[in-house]
């Protein structure tokens, strides 16, 4: 089992994922993933309910959809993750994440409920990971076309969540990420 999950090298994802792993502190990345939680949910737990439905512009996805596809990206992403680190070599397909916020119908849900979600899957990914053997972490695979590592997706799965948290704080005005 890893104590730490290393920064992947840049042949381990598709290139544009390099921001939201770029944006993670140094250290270990479930460490933040652990942090990150305790943030997110002190922010979702503070937004009123009336505040959930709110689009920054027209055509824009509502808080809740926001919240909603960072848990589908969350489930996704370390599906990927153990599919991969069991050494299964099918490239995996890209989601359409747009098609999935329509079908997900989040504004039917409260806030409280989609953190309670969040907080369900986190708990879930970091027990996944820390389940993994080191020599698991750097099997590659293929996502989307791109080559994959599980230690990658570790990464992108929370830069990608740290990310849009940070978008429901700036254009949401829900404020920043600490």
């Amino acid at each position: 089992m890893p104590s730490s999950i290393p920064r992947p090298a840049d042949d381990e994802f598709a290139p544009y994922y390099t921001p939201y792993i770029a944006a993670l502190p140094a250290g270990d990345v479930l460490t933040t993933l652990e942090h990150d939680l305790a943030d997110t949910l002190t922010l979702f737990h503070a937004t009123p309910e009336a505040r959930g439905t709110f689009r920054y512009a027209p055509g824009k996805w509502s808080v809740k959809d926001v919240v909603n596809h960072i848990i589908d990206a969350e489930r996704i992403f370390a599906y990927r993750a153990l599919r991969i680190a069991r050494g299964d070599q099918t490239p995996l397909a890209t989601f359409a994440e747009n098609a999935y916020a329509v079908s997900a119908n989040a504004d039917d849900r409260t806030i409280a409920d989609l953190a309670a979600e969040l907080e369900a899957v986190r708990h879930a990914t970091l027990m996944l990971f820390r389940s993994f053997r080191v020599d698991v972490m750097t099997i590659r695979g293929t996502a989307s076309g791109f080559p994959v590592t599980p230690r990658a997706l570790a990464h992108i799965l929370a830069g990608h969540a740290r990310h849009h948290v940070n978008v429901l704080r700036e254009r949401y005005g829900l404020g920043a990420i600490s």
